[in-house]
């Protein structure tokens, strides 16, 4: 080969290494530029979920809108939103005063044990009975079951007096009443099963419904502040008797004395 052959050679061989070169740097830019843009856009889309999650979390959930909506109170109710419910002859000048929690054990331990009695002194016209009911288990040990036991509570009252305190009496008794840790309060399928066992309350499609969109809900959460709000009760049941609290009973005898004691005689 001439010296000028092997001068054209070397430097086409050296422009080939340039052109590769230049291939090179553009492959190796376009990659980062690339991983750069995947980058902003991975940040991007991490920074929308978490904007996301964050304005999820920050709706208030169906109990807390609840708590704001128009009330649509029960029948047999009276007072502000209809969280007075008193049921009896209007004509006694007793009044017994029951403080409850759907989800409270002790609540249907004394159902349980002198519910019966209690409402037998009802009917005879010895007092009438006041019921105010509270939600504060489900904050204390999560949950919605005692917000949406009360306003099927009070789908039952709209139906009737008797329907409701049937109904409660259900809901407390050994059969359906759950460990105070579970919620099976918070489906509704579970309350419609236990109102099965209530003839006003059966296969009652208007029942059911309100029990089903929650028509009562706004209610229960006026009921459940109206608890709240009461100063000089701190647990469930609290009894009063003529507005005056009592040592809760747990026996029929101990409930007679507690009424003999407050004045309330046959």
């Amino acid at each position: 080969m001439s010296k000028r052959n092997s001068q054209e050679a070397k430097r086409a061989a050296r422009e080939r290494l340039r052109e590769e070169r230049e291939r090179q740097a553009r492959r190796t830019k376009v990659r980062r530029q690339a991983v750069v843009a995947g980058s902003i856009v991975a940040v991007l889309a991490i920074a929308g979920g978490i904007g996301y999650a964050v304005v999820q979390n920050s709706k208030p959930t169906g109990w807390e809108q609840a708590a704001s909506a128009k009330v649509v109170a029960p029948a047999n109710t009276s007072g502000k939103n209809g969280t007075t419910v008193v049921i009896g002859d209007s004509k006694s000048t007793n009044t017994v005063h029951l403080y409850e929690d759907p989800r409270c054990p002790a609540c249907a331990s004394f159902e349980q044990t002198i519910g019966e009695t209690v409402n037998k002194g009802m009917e005879d016209g010895d007092y009438k009975l006041s019921f105010t009911l509270g939600t504060f288990l489900d904050d204390r040990l999560t949950g919605e079951g005692s917000k949406n036991a009360l306003s099927a509570l009070g789908a039952a009252l709209n139906v009737s007096t008797d329907a409701f305190l049937e109904y409660k009496a259900a809901l407390y008794s050994a059969k359906y009443h759950p460990e105070e840790s579970t919620d099976e309060f918070a489906e509704d399928s579970y309350l419609i099963k236990v109102a099965d066992t209530v003839d006003a309350l059966k296969n009652n499609k208007k029942f059911q419904d309100a029990v089903e969109k929650g028509t009562y809900d706004a209610w229960a959460m006026r009921m459940s502040k109206t608890f709240d709000d009461t100063e000089d009760v701190n647990s469930t049941p609290t009894i009063k008797i003529n507005d005056k609290k009592i040592e809760n009973p747990s026996t029929v005898a101990q409930w007679e004395t507690a009424l003999k004691d407050a004045g309330v005689t046959k």
